[in-house]
C-alpha cells in the first residue's frame, strides 16, 4: 500500500505558510496562490498549479494529497433525487455521504441549492438502536482533511458547489472535536470554503463534553440533537449514550449552548412504533421543547436491515405532529430522503461489509 499522506485541504493558512517556509518558499503570495488552488479552483492534481514552481509542486505532491477519498459506489433516489455516495479512504476503510437536492416548490419549480450530509468517523461507538453506522463499531475518527475531502469529492460528483452542510452522517461529530472544530473553521472561513455558519448544522446524539467544547469554540453553526425519547427510560432504550449523559445532564448543556448561540436548537425525533409514538410522549416532548425554545423534526423510522424497530402507521405520525403543533411547538413531519436507496446512516457501508 502506498504511504498515507495528509490531506492538504485540512491545513489552515498558517499551517500552509509554515510548510512553505520549510521548503524555502516564504513569500505570502505563495500561500495565497496555494489557498486559491485548493479552495477556489478545486485543483485535483498538484501539476495543475501552473503558477507554482515545478520543484515546489513535486515537493507538495510528495508530502500531501489533494483528494483523500474516492467514490466507489453511488445510488440515486427515484423519488427526490437524493444521491448516496460510498467513499473509500486511503486505508480502504469506507464512509458515506448523501447529496440532497432542494425540494420541489408548490409551483413545481426546484432550486439548484444542494445540501451535503457528511461523516465525521468511520463507524460509530454510540450504538443508537435505529442506526446501521454502529453495527460494526467505531474504526476511527476522520481527520480534518478527510472531513473536508468529502465536500470536494461530492462537489466533483454533483458538478456544482454545495450550499449547505450537515454533520449527520456516520459517527458522532462531538466525539471528534479535535478534528471537527478545525474543519468548521475552514468550512466557514471566507478565504477557504466560505460557507455561512447558518448553513452548517452539527448533529449530536447528546455528547455533553463535546457540546461544551463546541460552545467554547464560538463558531455560530446550527445544532441538531438526536433526542428520540422524552424520558430517560424511553431514550435509554433507543440511545445508549443516555446511560452516560442522561437528560438531566443533556438539557442543561443545551441551555448553556443557547447562551452563546443565536440559533434555535432542532430536536430530531424518530418515531418508532409502540416505543415513543404515544400521545403522552408527545406531551412530554413538547414540555422539553418549550423549555429549550426548540423546534422539532419528526422522522418516521426508516427500516434498517438487521434492526427490529417498525415504522408507525401514517395516522399515528400525523396525530403525534398535531399534538405538538397544538402546544405551539414548531414541528415538521419529515420523511427520510432516499429511503429507496438505503440513505439512512451506515446502510450502504453495511451492505458492502456484509
Amino acid at each position: 500500500m502506498p504511504p498515507i499522506l495528509p490531506a492538504i485541504c485540512g491545513c489552515t493558512r498558517d499551517a500552509l505558510a509554515s510548510a512553505l517556509s520549510e521548503l524555502d518558499e516564504t513569500c505570502a503570495y505563495r500561500t495565497t496562490q496555494l489557498m486559491e488552488w485548493i479552495w477556489k479552483k478545486r485543483a485535483t492534481d498538484f501539476e495543475q498549479m501552473s503558477n507554482l514552481p515545478p520543484a515546489l509542486r513535486r515537493e507538495l505532491s510528495a508530502r500531501y494529497t489533494l483528494r483523500p477519498l474516492t467514490v466507489v459506489n453511488q445510488s440515486q433516489s427515484g423519488v427526490n433525487g437524493a444521491r448516496k455516495l460510498l467513499c473509500r479512504l486511503q486505508d480502504d476503510e469506507l464512509v458515506e455521504m448523501v447529496l440532497i437536492p432542494a425540494a420541489v416548490g408548490d409551483a413545481g419549480t426546484q432550486s439548484r441549492r444542494l445540501t451535503l450530509c457528511v461523516s465525521s468517523q468511520v463507524g460509530c461507538a454510540f450504538g443508537c438502536k435505529f442506526c446501521a453506522s454502529g453495527l460494526h463499531g467505531l474504526k476511527r475518527s476522520l481527520t480534518t482533511g478527510k472531513i473536508i475531502g468529502q465536500i470536494f469529492e461530492a462537489e466533483h460528483v454533483a458538478g456544482q458547489r454545495v450550499d449547505s452542510l450537515v454533520f449527520m452522517g456516520m459517527g458522532e461529530p462531538l466525539a471528534n472535536t479535535q478534528n471537527l472544530i478545525p474543519a468548521l473553521r475552514l468550512i466557514t472561513a471566507p478565504q477557504a470554503l466560505g460557507l455561512s455558519p447558518r448553513h452548517v448544522t452539527v448533529s449530536t446524539s447528546g455528547h455533553v463534553p463535546g457540546l461544551k467544547k463546541l460552545a467554547d469554540s464560538a463558531i455560530p453553526v446550527r445544532l441538531a440533537v438526536s433526542l428520540h425519547g422524552p424520558t430517560n427510560e424511553v431514550r435509554s432504550r433507543i440511545m445508549p449514550v443516555n446511560r452516560r449523559w442522561s437528560l438531566g445532564e443533556l438539557i442543561p448543556a443545551l441551555e448553556a449552548w443557547q447562551a452563546v448561540s443565536k440559533h434555535k436548537i432542532t430536536l430530531e425525533y424518530i418515531l418508532i412504533a409502540g416505543l415513543n409514538d404515544a400521545p403522552q410522549h408527545a406531551q412530554m416532548l413538547a414540555s422539553l421543547a418549550q423549555r429549550l425554545r426548540a423546534k422539532i423534526n419528526l422522522i418516521p423510522y426508516n427500516p434498517v436491515q438487521g434492526l427490529n424497530w417498525q415504522r408507525p402507521v401514517e395516522a399515528v405520525c400525523r396525530s403525534f405532529c398535531r399534538d405538538l403543533l397544538s402546544r405551539r411547538v414548531p414541528t415538521t413531519l419529515r420523511y427520510e430522503k432516499g429511503a429507496d436507496i438505503e440513505a439512512a446512516c451506515g446502510q450502504l457501508r453495511l451492505r458492502h461489509l456484509s
